[in-house]
């Protein structure tokens, strides 16, 4: 839609033109790459070309890359059937195979008590907080935090991590789990060989080409230093809206952050509602409060930070990208504040 403003890259990020280019180039490579004649090796070609991108751009050289559908087919492809343990602020992929009764404190770090029994994200999508990865810990998702800060799987010290492709500018429908070398892991999905046995089924050979060339323009930006001024862009946005809106608060900002994540936080104006006027006012944005059958939920993860209810459910995050501007960012500040400023008068 013309005009509008696109800030909600956390939820996934618009598709690169590298992505782009490869996947219409990958459309043209007719065979399964589980054939051995040559239209088949020249599909494997692509395949293997994008583990080798997305292996570099992790640091993960030597490492096992199984691509998935998705980060979630790949948090269940790594947690079932293992007795692990985490914080609730984790992202409900790995919530729903683990035991979530790791402390979490006020600043949204997590407290890790046996790391080979625990999975930890990097970052946090809804108050973009990160944690320090203890060495020997069993998984760790890296979804927010691949390609916008530097990483390097091969030092983290865990056993698997989560990656996905549209988080970075990849086609949405593909992930990876990453798996350090001799890491034993039983497959879900049956009846083929495909991904070193692992996950069975002819593999998304345009995703995976999408993907890999994302992960790839990806390292590139990061090494250039472009993250940078987006974090000072999303400073100056927290600056301009604490120096006029009295009371709001910006979750995990006594914690390092990812550089483009805002979480607001204006008790009494319900996450929802800002969505919804924003989205009138030509802002994508997200709440931090989720709907389920008509039903409010306060945001699990400021409950899990000390939030209460009123707070969490009058959340919203702000998760700008790289080609968002100055004058996008100051645009949503003037529109966020006018429509704060009426339902303050609204509420009074």
């Amino acid at each position: 839609m013309s005009g509008r403003v696109y800030l909600d890259h956390n939820a996934t990020t618009p598709l690169r033109a590298e992505a782009r280019a490869a996947m219409i180039a990958a459309m043209d490579v007719s065979g399964n790459p589980s054939s051995v004649h040559a239209e088949g090796r020249a599909a494997k070609a692509l395949i293997e070309r994008a583990r080798a991108q997305l292996a570099a751009a992790l640091g993960a050289e030597g490492a096992d890359i199984v691509f998935t559908s998705s980060a979630t087919e790949a948090a269940a492809l790594a947690l079932a059937g293992r007795d692990l343990h985490c914080g609730a602020v984790e992202h409900d992929a790995v919530l729903a195979w683990c035991v979530d009764d790791l402390p979490v404190d006020g600043a949204g770090q997590v407290a890790v008590g046996d790391s080979a029994r625990a999975a930890l994200q990097l970052a946090n999508s809804e108050t973009g907080v990160l944690q320090d990865l203890p060495d020997g810990l069993m998984l760790s998702d890296l979804t927010q935090g691949f390609g916008k800060l530097p990483l390097a799987f091969n030092w983290l010290g865990c056993d698997m991590a989560l990656v996905s492709a549209h988080k970075l500018g990849g086609p949405k429908g593909i992930g990876a789990l990453v798996l350090k070398r001799g890491t034993e892991l039983a497959a879900r999905i049956r009846g083929g060989g495909q991904e070193m046995g692992r996950r069975a089924g002819t593999e998304n050979v345009i995703g995976i080409a999408g993907f890999g060339a994302a992960a790839a323009a990806a390292a590139r930006d990061l090494a250039d230093g472009l993250w940078d001024a987006v974090a000072a862009r999303r400073d100056g946005l927290e600056a301009r809206l604490a120096a006029e809106a009295e009371g709001l608060m910006f979750a995990g900002k006594d914690s390092p952050r990812l550089p483009n994540t805002s979480c607001l936080v204006d008790p009494g104006w319900k996450g929802e509602t800002q969505v919804m006027q924003m989205d009138l006012q030509g802002f994508a944005i997200s709440a931090g409060s989720a709907c389920s059958s008509g039903k409010v939920r306060a945001s699990k993860v400021l409950r899990a930070m000390g939030y209460d209810e009123t707070a969490a459910a009058s959340a919203i995050r702000v998760s700008l990208g790289l080609n968002t501007t100055e004058d996008e960012i100051m645009r949503f500040a003037d529109s966020w504040l006018a429509q704060r400023r009426k339902h303050r008068a609204r509420a009074a």
